[in-house]
């Protein structure tokens, strides 16, 4: 499965690599990879491709009641779950609204159900890890996160288990990066950089600052 998700998120651009010309995050990082998977929404073949692996995945954290999809990338992608599940949906703000109801939380939760929350992508886990807060605050058991994309920085792994919260994904920075070499996207030496920046990426950046 992680081979061919990856190919799929390869194959319409969802994930760009560009090892000598970084892309700079919202966080200040540099780095050789930029992961949309927005992208797939706009291509049926893989949004389905995606959703199906999505559902497959989704077994391996037991019997859930409800799905969570993490404003906003994950709230597509964990709605075409649930429909798929035939599971309640709701989605989690980064923080309550201003107005309104001021709700964090949006859709019916009851205390005591056990969800599973759906993220696109994981770097260090923070926000995922925030909504994850904020459902336990309204009295929810948390099943674990699942994800399209993790790039597989230790810090995350960290910080799930300080939080006790298992996370999975479909695919990863490592086969993302080995089906990029095996299909030529990339070149030998680009492969070396993009392995580099993984193991240490704040130092790799300081590079091109």
């Amino acid at each position: 499965m992680e081979s061919a998700v990856a190919r799929n998120l390869l194959e319409i651009k969802a994930v760009k690599l560009s090892p000598n010309e970084p892309f700079t995050w919202a966080s200040g990082l540099l780095s050789p990879i930029y992961c949309d998977n927005r992208v797939a929404l706009s291509h049926p073949g893989v949004r389905t491709f995606l959703k199906n692996c999505l559902a497959e995945k989704s077994r391996s954290f037991g019997d859930f009641d409800v799905v969570a999809g993490v404003a906003t990338a994950g709230i597509p992608h964990g709605a075409l779950l649930a429909d798929i599940l035939e599971k309640p949906f709701v989605y989690v703000r980064s923080s309550a609204k201003d107005h309104g109801r001021r709700n964090q939380i949006e859709g019916e939760l009851q205390a005591g159900q056990r969800v599973l929350v759906i993220e696109d992508l994981i770097s260090t886990g923070g926000s995922c890890l925030l909504a994850v807060d904020a459902l336990r605050d309204a009295g929810a058991e948390i099943a674990g996160v699942l994800a399209i994309f993790q790039y597989g920085f230790a810090k995350a792994d960290h910080a799930f288990a300080e939080k006790n919260v298992p996370f999975q994904t479909l695919t990863n920075y490592d086969a993302l990066v080995q089906e990029a070499a095996r299909s030529g996207y990339v070149s030998e030496s680009d492969l070396n950089t993009l392995n580099k920046w993984r193991d240490n990426p704040e130092s790799w950046g300081a590079l091109y600052a």
